[in-house]
C-alpha cells in the first residue's frame, strides 16, 4: 500500500512501506558516521543532517530514481582517526567538489577510467576499512562497559544474517541512552557556528593526500560502480561523468556551510534496492527524515555514548573490508595497498597502487 504519482520521463514516485524501508537501507552507513564525526569534531550534526536531507530530495527528484547520498568514507576515516583536522577535512571536500565538477563537465572519466584499475580502488577501500577499524577499537576501549553492551546488541543481529541492521540497532540504543541523560530535545534552528570552519592555513599536504585518497574511492565507487548499479537496478542511463558533476556541484555549494563532504556511493544504492526502494520516493522519505532529525538532534550529541560509536565504526569497517576483498581478485596488490593506507597514509597508497598497476599493464 502507498501513494504513487508519475514524475519526469513517466518515472513513478511511490511513498510506500517498501520505499521507507529502502530509505533505511541508505541510512545505515550515513547516520553512524555522521553522528561519530559530530561527537568527535567541531562540525554540527544538525547542519550535516540538514544538507544530507536537502540533497536526498534534490538528486532523487533530478535523477528520478533512488540514488544515494552518502558521506565520503575515506575523508571520514581520516578525520575520525585524527589524521586531518576539521579545516583540512573541509578543504579536501571543497577541492574534491571542484575536481569532480571539472572531471564531469569535461567527460574525463570516460577517457581515463582504464588508468584507475579495480585492484587500486579495492585496495583503497580496504585501507579505509582498516583505518576505521583501528579508530573504532581505540574509541571503544575508552569505555569497555558501554562497548560490551554495543557488542551484545550487534552480535545476535549479525548471527541472524542482518549485518546492515546491526550498526543501526547499536546507534538507536545509544540514542536512547543519550535521551535518558539529556531528555527529549525541543525543536531548534541549526546554529551557524558549524559553518566556515576552515581558512587558507588548512591547505596543507595532509589535506592534499586526503583529497587523493578520497578521489580514488569516489571515481571507482561513486562514479563507475554507481553508474552500473543505476542501470542494473533501475534501468536509468546515468553516466559516471553525470554523477561526478552532481557530486562536484553538491560539495561546492554545501561544504562551506557546514555539510559533510558527500558522494553517490554504490553501497547506498545497493542498500536502497535490497531494502525495497524502487523509486525516488525513498529519497523523499529519507530527505524529510534527515531534515526532521536536524531540528531535534542537537541536544543529544553531547550526551551520546562515544564508546558505542567505536563499535559502530568497527561494524562499518568490517563490512567495507569484507566487501572490498570479496569483490577483488588481485589480492597480492589489493592487500598491500590497503596496508600502506593504514600504516603510511591513503594518498601514498593511491600513488603506489596506480604506478604498480600501470607497470603491470605495460608488462
Amino acid at each position: 500500500m502507498g501513494f504513487s504519482v508519475a514524475f519526469r520521463d513517466h518515472a513513478p514516485i511511490e511513498l510506500s512501506w517498501s520505499e521507507a524501508t529502502g530509505a533505511a537501507g541508505d541510512s545505515v552507513t550515513v547516520l553512524p558516521i555522521v553522528v561519530a564525526v559530530a561527537v568527535l569534531t567541531e562540525l554540527s550534526l544538525a547542519l550535516m543532517l540538514l544538507w544530507f536531507g536537502v540533497f536526498q530530495l534534490v538528486w532523487g527528484l533530478y535523477f528520478g530514481a533512488p540514488i544515494s547520498v552518502e558521506p565520503m568514507k575515506a575523508l571520514a576515516a581520516l578525520i575520525l582517526a585524527g589524521t586531518i583536522s576539521t579545516g583540512e577535512f573541509l578543504i579536501a571536500g571543497l577541492l574534491l567538489g571542484g575536481i569532480l565538477l571539472l572531471i564531469g563537465r569535461t567527460g574525463t572519466i570516460r577517457r581515463v577510467q582504464h588508468l584507475l584499475g579495480r585492484p587500486v580502488v579495492r585496495g583503497i577501500q580496504l585501507g579505509v576499512a582498516l583505518v576505521l577499524l583501528d579508530t573504532g577499537f581505540r574509541i571503544g576501549l575508552g569505555d569497555p562497559v558501554l562497548a560490551t553492551v554495543a557488542v551484545l546488541i550487534a552480535v545476535p543481529i549479525i548471527l541472524r544474517g542482518n549485518v546492515d541492521a546491526s550498526a543501526m540497532a547499536v546507534l538507536l540504543v545509544g540514542g536512547l541512552i543519550a535521551l535518558s541523560y539529556a531528555g527529549f530535545p525541543s525543536p531548534s534552528v541549526p546554529s551557524v557556528d558549524g559553518m566556515l570552519l576552515f581558512d587558507t592555513g588548512d591547505v596543507t599536504l595532509p589535506a592534499m593526500e586526503a583529497t587523493l585518497a578520497q578521489l580514488a574511492m569516489t571515481l571507482g565507487n561513486a562514479c563507475l560502480a554507481a553508474s552500473v548499479l543505476m542501470s542494473d537496478y533501475f534501468e536509468k542511463d546515468v553516466s559516471p561523468d553525470q554523477l561526478a558533476s552532481s557530486m562536484g556541484a553538491m560539495n561546492l555549494v554545501a561544504v562551506p556551510f557546514g555539510a559533510f563532504p558527500m558522494c553517490h556511493g554504490s553501497g547506498g544504492i545497493a542498500g536502497k534496492y535490497a531494502f525495497g526502494a524502487r523509486t525516488a520516493g525513498s529519497n523523499i522519505i529519507l530527505g524529510v527524515g534527515y531534515i526532521a532529525l536536524a531540528l531535534f538532534a542537537v541536544a543529544l550529541v553531547a550526551a551520546y555514548p562515544v564508546a558505542m560509536l567505536g563499535v559502530i565504526l568497527v561494524l562499518i569497517a568490517a563490512q567495507l573490508g569484507v566487501t572490498s576483498l570479496r569483490r577483488a581478485h588481485d589480492y597480492w596488490l589489493v592487500v598491500p595497498i590497503g596496508l600502506i593506507g593504514v600504516f603510511v597514509n591513503l594518498g601514498v597508497a593511491l600513488v603506489i597502487g596506480v604506478l604498480v598497476y600501470a607497470l603491470l599493464r605495460r608488462g
